[in-house]
């Protein structure tokens, strides 16, 4: 028994298949430069700071991956996170909320297409433990 309350971490990838991701992740940045979008590898800076743009980031774990996420700037994340956190009606959401929402699904759908059409295997993962993440699987 752990006496942590979260047990333990998910295993590792060995470190060859983590390489291999991050090089993964580095023909996605490139791709998703070449049309114009702006990049950010937090998981290699370390910034705390949530910049606008896509998010490309390597997951360590057996489970992990390539994942790429569109990031709004935070005049319209902030307040609508700040709504949702206090509760809303799903069935009838503000509009802020409704709109960062709708913006979200659209740039998935956006870096879907704009991935596959690069090369890229893609897919929507579970969008319960992932949100409007795209995992991305190879080329």
């Amino acid at each position: 028994m752990t006496d942590d309350p979260l047990g333990d971490p998910p295993p590792k990838a060995s470190p060859e298949i983590v390489e291999e991701r991050r090089a993964l992740a580095e023909r996605v940045c490139r791709e998703l430069r070449l049309v114009g979008l702006p990049v950010h590898r937090r998981d290699l800076t370390g910034d705390p700071d949530i910049l606008p743009g896509v998010d490309v980031h390597v997951t360590p774990f057996v489970d992990g991956g390539v994942y790429a996420s569109w990031r709004t700037d935070a005049e319209l994340r902030d307040p609508a996170l700040d709504l949702f956190a206090r509760g809303i009606d799903y069935a009838d959401p503000p509009p802020v909320v409704r709109h960062f929402s709708n913006v979200l699904d659209h740039m998935q759908a956006a870096l879907m297409g704009i991935l596959t059409s690069a090369g890229f295997e893609v897919e929507a993962p579970d969008r319960h433990g992932f949100g409007t993440m795209v995992l991305v699987t190879g080329r």
